[in-house]
């Protein structure tokens, strides 16, 4: 066999494996669509596989979890272990939905027990389709370059425009306070490389219940707007549940005044 001949074979078992891989990559969107249609409206909740659960900050998150759940919303996370276990701990313990998105890694991510729905995925860009799919707003607890991954990508979605306008709500002010600080001295200010309204989106809280309250401002909203993702349209018919609901807008909104919370672009 010539050499022309070898190269010919060997490129094209290549393009068979990548054919196939596609029809991979199609099952894991078609089993993650079918497992999870019932979880909207749901929370994604990120953070660090590597704290323990006797740190403060998975204390945090168990809390979270648990008034996320009794608000009526699934709490979805990475399925891992440290603050995944701990949003997901919070949200059984409540009786809620806790569903887990496990992907395959070679260290550190093994699944937690608090998970009522397990999924494995292989690819992370699949996956961040669920995060983002049937959430109605994203809670980021402290975390590593995975959780800053999440956090950035789903700015860039909503300053694009590429998906619905919702809040990221940021755990910690001691962890994330920098950061936030850097962004607005530096790529805001100094290179102007970012707006003000890109920041708009950002929240930093360390109040369970007031990330919570943000949560249910944001699905009210969408509900006012007619924004469901996988449910029926608002009926735009029913006027008093309209004017009930704008009269509970503006009612946390006088409540929210003064409140834990800091909104990034202020």
């Amino acid at each position: 066999m010539s050499v022309s001949e070898r190269d010919f074979l060997r490129r094209s078992d290549e393009f068979n494996k990548e054919t196939w891989r596609i029809f991979r990559i199609m099952s894991e969107f078609v089993d993650g669509f079918e497992a999870l249609q019932d979880a909207y409206p749901a929370v994604s909740c990120f953070g660090s596989a590597r704290i323990s659960h006797h740190h403060h900050y998975y204390k945090m998150a168990v809390e979270v979890g648990k008034e996320v759940a009794k608000a009526g919303f699934t709490v979805i996370t990475g399925g891992g272990p440290g603050m995944m276990e701990a949003a997901n701990k919070g949200a059984t313990l409540a009786g809620g939905r806790s569903v887990g998105l496990n992907i395959t890694l070679p260290d550190e991510q093994s699944p937690n027990k608090y998970q009522s729905k397990k999924m494995m995925f292989h690819y992370f860009f699949v996956r961040k389709v669920m995060f983002v799919k049937y959430a109605v707003a994203f809670i980021i607890f402290p975390g590593g370059f995975g959780t800053l991954d999440e956090f950035f990508e789903a700015l860039t979605l909503i300053q694009t425009q590429k998906i619905a306008d919702f809040p990221l709500i940021l755990m910690g002010r001691e962890f994330w306070g920098g950061m936030i600080d850097w962004l607005k001295k530096v790529m805001l200010r100094k290179h102007k490389t970012i707006s003000s309204e890109d920041l708009k989106h950002i929240f930093i809280t360390d109040d369970p219940a007031e990330a919570v309250r943000l949560v249910k401002k944001a699905w009210e909203i969408q509900r006012l707007n007619g924004q469901y993702k996988n449910g029926p349209l608002l009926d735009k018919s029913t006027a008093v549940q309209k004017v009930q609901k704008k009269t509970e807008l503006k009612q946390n909104k006088g409540a929210g005044a003064g409140a834990s919370t800091k909104r990034a672009g202020k």
